[in-house]
């Protein structure tokens, strides 16, 4: 099964992407959202994060999200130590999810796919991009952050000039019609290699 990654920085619209992809019946994985219900559902992952950040990391509704996040902001080890209990087992849902696939390849989107060094666990990798302005104003409408906080993100996170170097392909995502054709554009290329692999 072709394995495809899907990165790119906070605001630039990667979920717009895979939904595109989605419509042209390819199967999606999205780490982040498995990764955040895994952190409810597993008993082991549940276990290590209290051991982590205490018994406040979690709520009677599950993850106490804003204490994790303030514990991460003062102190970046954290985030570390818990991306090390929970990318394993996210990896290997992964490779669950996968074998129950029926469509030509797959797409994992993951946001630190370069970060983690990872790039090697996929057949292509796929880096979207979109203006600076335009990544900052979804950020603000989507989780009501205000510009700065959005910045200092930003500022941490891999350039796009990095990932797009790195990358085998390039969406820029400022329009969504000439993202939907670059997509297509995409998927008819993954699929000539695919039947070409056959012959």
């Amino acid at each position: 099964m072709i394995v495809i990654g899907l990165t790119g920085g906070i605001g630039s619209g990667k979920t717009t992407v895979a939904s595109f992809f989605e419509e042209l019946g390819v199967s999606i994985y999205i780490a982040d959202v498995e990764a955040k219900l895994l952190m409810n559902r597993s008993k082991v992952i549940r276990r290590k994060l209290i051991t982590l950040f205490g018994e406040e990391a979690y709520t009677k509704k599950g993850l106490n999200k804003p204490f994790i996040a303030s514990k991460i902001f003062n102190d970046k080890t954290y985030l570390e130590k818990m991306n090390a209990i929970v990318h394993p087992k996210v990896a290997s849902h992964f490779k669950r999810w996968m074998k129950k696939q029926k469509s030509d390849y797959v797409i994992k989107e993951a946001a630190i796919i370069f970060e983690q060094g990872k790039e090697d666990e996929y057949d292509y990798i796929i880096t979207v991009t979109a203006h600076i302005d335009e990544r900052i104003k979804r950020v603000m409408k989507r989780d009501d952050k205000t510009k700065s906080k959005i910045e200092a993100v930003i500022k941490n996170q891999m350039s796009d000039k990095e990932k797009t170097e790195k990358s085998h392909f390039v969406i820029v995502n400022n329009d969504l019609e000439h993202t939907q054709k670059q997509v297509l554009k995409i998927h008819e290329f993954i699929l000539q290699k695919i039947k070409k692999s056959k012959n």
